[in-house]
């Protein structure tokens, strides 16, 4: 059987949403058939049914349109602050009872990278693995316990994570791994699957996001073994953000509260408009992204105002409930984002989920609203100069606002495209700057820093078209617009 690759429009091919459904379906057990080998066939042929579960949620999206009149920002009984929570005493038992799980599927593309982004160096030479690394063994030298690190990482990511974990041999750190799923990229006309064989290029494949982890975490096996060591709760976080560090506050009042799973989120500022946010939706807590927002009410959904929060993807969730909610077969349900990618001219649908989206799932669900100290994400060049600067102590892998710095709050950074990959930053910057007292950075053009460098206040630094700027070390630029080709003398 040949997989159909029709180019035209979708409107013309006259399918009806059922003979889509079989057309995949048929796809779908050609695909599984080209596995030959017996130790990966019963993973592969598992998660091309939870695909096709997600494929069908898909299809039958046109029938389910969000009512935006029964949307409403959560109640507060719905979103508890974190300083209201009850200090935990004894921390040891909760220790012996938890688990942490990074996502660790991404790549380092966005950052000029190959390979894993948790490879990259962020602080000290150290690398995003390295300090989560250090925060476990930390964690549990002080409260001797045995809380393992397990990496959910991608077939992207996998291989490489492997070799690289080879490095912690010595380390106390107990670090368990798990692959989420490998899904076909659909093409958008046809929303036929682009793979014909099982050992078909990684090209044709994605990792579906990290509403997986529940399917995959389940499927490995690796779920099972934690509940028979008697682990209770699970917390999950990107591993690029180096602030989502265990609270046992937050894990005290889920076992306390009952409740099965907990989001933490913080405040929005309008650079998180386009973040996901908690919502009462028909009397449920629901997780909205902006791609389900329908497009009269976008601004709507970006309004600060009446949506205060966001999610961090910090997600506190108990084992055994991520048990009976797989094994229920109620995720088949969980809400689908679509993702259009173009490659060589032709595009490619990838159906992913979310795990916050999950939250309805589980029981006595809620948010806990955190400082924003908690999120400190690293997706860009921009973001890696702000943790590397001197607003920012590391201590056993875990870095905390300078004391120092007298007024709350991370500067603004916008770092231009010539500082897009890390080796064109490195190359740019001789030493980090001085950041304590900056309010905002904005840098564009060719652009070289010394070392020992200060900023303060507003700073503005644009290369002409042709030109460069070179800021001699220890430079002072307070509230100063730079631009043309210029090299500053004065201190």
């Amino acid at each position: 059987m040949h997989f159909e690759k029709r180019y035209t429009s979708l409107e013309n091919l006259c399918q009806t949403e059922g003979s889509l459904q079989i057309n995949m379906h048929n796809c779908i057990e050609q695909l599984v058939s080209t596995c030959y080998d017996r130790s990966k066939c019963q993973v592969f042929s598992k998660e091309m049914q939870n695909f096709e579960h997600l494929f069908k949620k898909y299809l039958s999206y046109h029938r389910q349109v969000i009512d935006w009149a029964s949307l409403n920002p959560p109640d507060n009984k719905f979103i508890i602050p974190l300083h209201e929570l009850p200090q935990v005493v004894d921390y040891k038992e909760i220790a012996n009872e938890l688990c942490i799980l990074k996502l660790n599927g991404g790549l380092g593309t966005t950052m000029g990278c190959v390979g894993p982004k948790s490879a990259i160096e962020v602080r000290d030479t150290y690398t995003f693995l390295d300090l989560n690394v250090k925060q476990i063994e930390y964690l549990n030298a002080r409260y001797n316990s045995d809380v393992p690190l397990i990496l959910m990482n991608s077939f992207n990511t996998h291989d490489e994570t492997i070799s690289i974990l080879n490095k912690y041999k010595k380390s106390s750190a107990n670090i368990l791994t798990f692959n989420q799923s490998r899904y076909p990229r659909i093409y958008k006309d046809s929303l036929t699957p682009m793979p014909q064989s099982y050992d078909a290029p990684a090209s044709e494949w994605y990792p579906p996001g990290h509403g997986d982890v529940f399917h995959s975490l389940y499927d490995s096996g690796l779920l099972q073994v934690l509940l028979d060591k008697g682990k209770k709760y699970l917390f999950i976080s990107n591993i690029d953000n180096l602030a989502a560090t265990v609270n046992f506050n937050i894990c005290h009042h889920m076992k306390e509260s009952g409740s099965e799973f907990l989001m933490e989120v913080t405040d929005r500022t309008r650079a998180d408009i386009k973040g996901g946010t908690l919502v009462e939706y028909k009397g449920q807590l629901k997780l909205l992204e902006i791609a389900q927002v329908p497009a009269e009410h976008i601004n709507d959904f970006k309004s600060i105002k009446r949506f205060k929060i966001f999610n961090t993807n910090n997600l506190w969730i108990s084992i055994e409930a991520i048990k009976r909610v797989v094994e229920s077969g109620v995720l088949k349900d969980i809400d689908v984002i679509s993702n259009v990618k173009e490659i060589n001219g032709k595009n490619f649908i990838q159906l992913e989920t979310a795990a916050g989206a999950a939250i309805h799932f589980f029981k006595n669900a809620h948010g806990i609203n955190v400082p924003r100290d908690r999120f400190l994400p690293v997706k860009s060049t921009s973001d890696l100069l702000v943790v590397q600067s001197d607003l920012y102590n590391l201590s056993h892998g875990t870095l905390t606002m300078n004391p120092l710095r007298q007024f709350g709050g991370v500067p603004i950074v916008k770092l231009g495209a010539e500082f897009k990959s890390v080796s064109s930053y490195n190359q740019r910057f001789a030493g980090i700057p001085n950041m304590l007292e900056l309010d905002q950075l904005t840098v564009a053009g060719d652009v070289v820093f010394g070392t020992n460098i200060i900023l303060k206040g507003i700073v503005i630094i644009v290369a002409n078209h042709g030109a460069r700027i070179d800021l001699p070390s220890g430079s002072l630029l307070e509230n100063k617009v730079v631009t043309g080709e210029l090299h500053i003398l004065d201190h």
